[in-house]
């Protein structure tokens, strides 16, 4: 049972990427592939009526992580609480920005909340995979099961006392970065005509190269750190069609960007981002909360909730969950199309 929530947890939050992360990559391009005030609002519009669902995956995450896994829910968001303070009010200010930009027509309020905008999605994307970096890496959890760390310390991912930010998790945060602006580039023209059309499919093109490059010294770095991490794909090589498929996603963005296929190439950057989320699951497992001194990792069994807990949670959850799928359905089906200029919303 513990190994089907953390399979619940670890899909629940790679939608939240796949989703969420194409609005944090359009608010990270949006300022510089837009050359006009209507530009930018059609890149709004094309993520206008999904955006707040999509910030439902994260909520539904916490819930879970919550329910399913107490102790690494409490250790964790004690132990990463000046990073999540900073997640939260980056969160507030997109959407402030998104809600309060077409409020006034007055080009300095609209451009005022536009750097907003830029600031929040793109430090999210570099926070989030930073946090994913901390993960990986191991944080210094003690004989209690909790731990602190600082921002930063002296930027050395083998210290025994790491901080937040070092160059391993810097990697991972522009490799974040990078991934999920292609991800949005992608929606972005899928959603829209030329000219802007034409210029998202050039940032996907350009920042291809650069997820190449990152995903390779991100791959070598993480099991340069975390040798141990490779023991789960040599017991079960089964394992290996996670990272298979994230290869085919990347190969996929370069080759359908080529012959002008958005819809290909936003399926193709889903399947990387997909690929990459169960690749780590499935090399974490079955470690929630890798520590620095191995001994004192959260696993999926010493961070659970009751078993009992859990099977009646899955009612539950499997309640919930086809509701969201039916709603998630049916918004994406009644806003599917281009967006066009002069078309209402923001």
């Amino acid at each position: 049972m513990q190994t089907l929530w953390f399979i619940l947890v670890a899909f629940m939050l790679t939608m939240y990427v796949l989703l969420d992360g194409f609005d944090l990559g359009a608010g990270a391009i949006h300022i510089f592939v837009a050359t006009d005030d209507q530009e930018r609002r059609m890149i709004l519009q094309s993520i206008g009526p999904v955006w707040d669902g999509n910030e439902v995956w994260l909520i539904a995450s916490g819930g879970t992580l919550f329910f399913a896994f107490p102790t690494l829910y409490a250790s964790s968001f004690s132990g990463f609480y000046l990073p999540l303070m900073i997640v939260l009010w980056l969160l507030m200010i997109r959407g402030l920005a998104i809600e309060l930009r077409h409020r006034l027509h007055n080009p300095l309020w609209a451009s005022f909340w536009d750097g907003l905008f830029f600031i929040g999605s793109a430090l999210l994307a570099i926070f989030y995979g930073a946090a994913l970096g901390n993960v990986i890496r191991g944080v210094p959890v003690g004989k209690s099961g909790y731990f602190f760390e600082p921002l930063w310390t002296n930027f050395s991912p083998t210290n025994s006392t790491p901080g937040i930010l070092d160059w391993y998790t810097v990697l991972t945060g522009l490799l974040a970065l990078v991934t999920l602006i292609v991800h949005g580039s992608s929606w972005v023209a899928l959603k829209t005509e030329d000219p802007l059309n034409t210029r998202c499919r050039s940032v996907v093109r350009r920042f291809w190269y650069a997820g190449i490059i990152l995903t390779a010294l991100t791959t070598i770095a993480t099991f340069s750190l975390r040798p141990e991490m490779f023991s789960n794909f040599s017991s079960r090589p089964w394992g290996f069609v996670f990272p298979l498929i994230a290869l085919a996603g990347l190969a996929g963005v370069g080759y359908y960007i080529r012959s002008y296929r958005d819809g290909a190439v936003f399926l193709s950057s889903c399947a990387y981002i997909f690929g990459m989320m169960t690749s780590t699951a499935f090399a974490l497992y079955p470690d929630v909360l890798p520590a620095v001194n191995p001994k004192n990792s959260l696993t999926v069994y010493n961070a659970s909730a009751s078993h009992y807990g859990l099977t009646v949670g899955l009612v539950w959850w499997s309640i919930g969950i086809i509701l969201a799928a039916v709603y998630f359905i049916f918004i994406y089906r009644l806003f599917r199309g281009k967006v066009r200029p002069g078309d209402e919303g923001y």
